[in-house]
């Protein structure tokens, strides 16, 4: 049974993170495996994957007054889906135009900068501070931007933000209350105190000695912990009339979304929660687990969280062999970001029937049993149907899945 009632689908999708500042270099990175991942420059001991193409030098002086790196890339990923989409100003007009938007963090660099100017001015920071660091900061300039006057939201759900995002974007189209919306997530957290709380977590992965690129290693039986990333992603959704009218190309149909919660541990992943999310999505897309040819695994090279989406999948899908790959091997963990990163990985496997790799995965954990497509890029999968998960700390499970447009 299907809980839908109006079809939604994907006009526009951008991205920028460490492997490409455009959706068709970071999937075409993602096929051939060239990793993002390096040594950071301030300390020899911590690997994170970073955007090194200079965002700065899209804006104004004026406008950096008042975008942190995390809007920034937001508002780089969202010019290329609107541009994708073929969207003009008047399109945004009006109250039926909405905004769904996540980060886990918010302006990590400018919090940092605004410690460290109170205690080496005096107390004196910039009066910019607030609304630098302000977590819904992204989608207030993308409000302002695109001029949208209907629902402005931002969801701060750790790991899942983007995910749980996407999904509220299509209730809120599928249920009627707007026709088009901008949806997705941004992140950049790759500051010197932030990434040492990480560190201190004990979950950050330990630098391969010999190519430190290939540290991020999932479902590998020698992983050592997750990679962090940073960038953007971000989608136009539309209700399939709205976009029939303007003769939009129709991507993918965004299908289901299912969310769920452990209710068991801050950080410790549970199976259970996450098979019921995936089992939600596949009840609101109205498929069966045998719809699906790829999964977009969350995939986070820890210990224990591969050995549970593991579980999880093998839960739901049991011993039929779906294809499953981790693409944070390659752009890193971009937190609250990486939903929507991700899940256009997904919509690009469907668009070219492409399944990217897991790369660095030379020596599979035997607990980590399933297909999970190692090192080489699978060409010429039929795909009808892809699934995209995010797990997250506090244990909200946020799982997506797209199919192809009717038309």
């Amino acid at each position: 049974m299907t809980l839908r009632s109006r079809r939604v689908v994907v006009t526009g999708m951008g991205v920028i993170c460490a492997v490409g500042a455009e959706v068709s270099v970071f999937f075409d990175a993602l096929v051939e495996g060239r990793s993002g991942v390096g040594l950071v420059p301030w300390r020899n001991d911590v690997v994170a994957a970073t955007v090194d193409s200079p965002v700065e030098d899209r804006f104004s002086k004026m406008e950096l007054n008042s975008l942190d790196r995390f809007a920034q890339f937001a508002c780089v990923a969202a010019s290329q889906a609107v541009k994708q989409a073929g969207l003009v100003d008047a399109e945004f007009a009006g109250p039926r135009v909405g905004l769904y938007f996540g980060s886990g963090i918010g302006g990590a660099r400018s919090i940092e900068k605004g410690f460290a100017d109170f205690h080496e001015q005096g107390g004196r920071v910039s009066p910019m501070t607030v609304v630098l660091t302000m977590a819904n900061a992204a989608a207030s300039h993308l409000s302002l931007r695109y001029r949208i006057r209907g629902p402005s939201l931002t969801y701060s759900i750790a790991c899942a933000s983007s995910a749980v995002a996407i999904g509220e974007g299509l209730r809120a189209i599928r249920d009627g209350y707007v026709d088009l919306a901008i949806v997705g997530g941004s992140e950049a957290l790759l500051a010197p105190g932030m990434v040492a709380g990480w560190h201190a977590m004990r979950v950050l992965a330990t630098p391969d000695p010999v190519s430190p690129e290939r540290s991020c290693k999932p479902f590998s039986v020698d992983r050592t912990g997750l990679v962090l990333g940073e960038g953007a992603g971000v989608l136009i959704l539309e209700s399939e009339e709205h976009a029939q009218r303007r003769a939009a190309t129709q991507l993918a149909e965004l299908a289901g979304y299912g969310i769920a919660s452990d209710a068991a541990h801050l950080t410790k992943p549970d199976a259970t929660g996450q098979a019921t999310a995936m089992r939600a999505a596949l009840v609101d897309a109205g498929l069966e687990p045998s719809a699906i040819g790829y999964i977009n695994a969350h995939g986070t090279a820890t210990a224990v969280g591969d050995v549970t989406e593991t579980q999880s999948i093998r839960e739901v899908f049991g011993a039929r062999g779906v294809a499953v790959s981790s693409t944070k091997a390659l752009h890193g963990h971009l937190l609250g970001a990486s939903g929507a990163v991700e899940l256009i990985a997904a919509l690009m496997a469907l668009r070219t029937q492409i399944v990217p790799p897991t790369c660095h995965l030379a020596n599979p954990d035997p607990r980590c049993d399933l297909d999970y497509v190692p090192n080489e890029a699978r060409r010429g999968v039929p795909l009808d149907a892809v699934m995209s998960n995010s797990f997250a700390f506090g244990g909200t499970n946020a799982v997506l899945i797209a199919r192809k447009a009717h038309r």
